[in-house]
């Protein structure tokens, strides 16, 4: 079955799959397959790179032409017996590297919790019986029920399906959901359009529907992602480059100095250790000692606010790429939207109009009429509208970490009205 992964599935026929996958397209697996394709395709879970230990994250910050400058300097002052110019730029050196393996580390820590709310449940077929289980317990063949709100477990070949939409903006960057069907495509189709196939940590945002699992872990494609991101080069940012082109250059004029300074005082006679010892004060006096520590302060400043926006920044550095910013590129429509869609305004049969205040999905907020507020469960024609939404769709409010937010389609949940009361409102969607 090894031979399996590397196949084109959207090409394939549903009935093709399942031969293939060796998969009852309504039992599922039989419970005694499971643990030998476990063991021969491994767990669906994503190989994380090996984090590194807090001494290499504290060497690491060492490693800035600057900081170089600095421990050769300190050397140096420290072999010519000058112990306070030796402590004070050791000082300087020790700050700045402190100062970034702390940020640094309470970023990855950050990265690393949220990593761990990412784990989710799927529910599967086996031997003709509904199992809720840990996506990662989830094996190649597995039969996988997706309905509204569920995050797809594994890469699926869609076998049957009731008006399914995913959202798959983490893989092709489209805002819309995709919309799906269970039909054989071309071979050549690219990913975005592969819609008989259902993607790993995208999301159900409507629908149901039953799929095979055609790949796992490392095999999907946000397993590809994560390898691509993992042997990823990492690009130094305006600021680095500038620093380091300076650092050279300083270096390049330290020298230089320090060099004609004793090759200046040897022609007019003076004693080479006297003349050795000043080209050496020249060069330490001439390093900036305090530039290494003002930057990595300045820096750490911009990620203590960008995190208190909720914004995640692992290297110092990579907060000044942002201020270097001259185009931002946005999808098709050219906005940027929190994705909280919000009825405004409800027109009943007659002509009656309604006006709905409240700004996302929070629930406050009420509805009027001319201005008067109006109790939903009082008019009638009011009541059946907010029932007949009620009725056509999936979406649930939901409160995670203190914000309102919608599981299933933005289009299902917009209609919430804005009332924590809900035997006051009558109902709500």
């Amino acid at each position: 079955m090894q031979t399996l992964l590397g196949r084109h599935w959207h090409h394939l026929p549903a009935a093709e799959v399942t031969r293939l996958t060796e998969t009852d397209p309504h039992e599922g697996l039989d419970r005694f397959e499971i643990e030998p394709r476990r063991e021969r395709f491994g767990p669906n879970a994503l190989t994380t790179r090996r984090a590194e230990s807090p001494l290499v994250l504290f060497l690491r910050q060492l490693d800035q032409p600057l900081v170089y400058i600095l421990i050769v300097a300190a050397a140096v002052t420290a072999a010519l017996r000058e112990w306070v110019d030796a402590g004070v730029i050791a000082g300087v050196v020790v700050v700045n590297a402190v100062i970034g393996f702390l940020q640094e580390s309470k970023a990855r820590k950050a990265i690393e919790a949220l990593s761990g709310t990412m784990t989710t449940e799927a529910t599967v077929v086996r031997a003709g019986q509904k199992h809720r289980v840990a996506a990662a317990d989830i094996v190649l063949g597995d039969l996988v029920l997706l309905q509204s709100g569920d995050r797809v477990p594994a890469d699926l070949r869609l076998l049957r399906l009731r008006e399914l939409r995913v959202d798959e903006s983490s893989l092709t960057g489209e805002s819309v959901p995709a919309q799906k069907q269970a039909h054989p495509l071309a071979e050549d189709t690219p990913l975005a359009d592969r819609s008989n196939m259902a993607y790993g940590s995208t999301l159900v945002t409507s629908g149901t529907a039953a799929g095979v699992v055609v790949a796992t872990g490392d095999d999907t494609e946000i397993g590809r992602i994560n390898e691509l991101i993992s042997t990823a080069d990492v690009l130094a940012t305006p600021l680095t480059r500038r620093i380091a082109s300076f650092s050279r250059l300083l270096l390049y004029v330290i020298v230089a100095l320090a060099g004609l300074t004793f090759a200046v005082g040897a022609i007019r006679g003076e004693p080479a250790f006297e003349m050795f010892m000043a080209a050496v004060a020249l060069a330490v006096g001439a390093i900036p000692e305090g530039l290494p520590a003002a930057l990595t302060i300045t820096l750490a400043i911009g990620v203590s606010k960008m995190a208190r926006r909720n914004a995640l920044i692992r290297r110092l550095p990579a907060v000044e790429t942002l201020g270097s910013t001259t185009v931002i590129c946005s999808d098709k429509t050219g906005t940027l939207t929190q994705n909280q869609m919000t009825v405004q305004e409800i027109v009943l049969g007659g002509g009656d109009r309604f006006t709905v205040t409240g700004v996302g999905y929070a629930p406050d907020g009420a509805v009027l009429s001319n201005g008067t507020r109006v109790e939903v469960a009082s008019t009638p024609k009011l009541v059946e509208i907010l029932r007949a939404g009620v009725l056509c769709n999936d979406a649930r409010l939901v409160r995670r970490d203190g914000e309102w937010a919608i599981e299933g389609d933005p289009t299902e949940g917009a209609p919430e009205f804005r009332r924590a009361p809900r035997a006051q409102a009558g109902v709500g969607i």
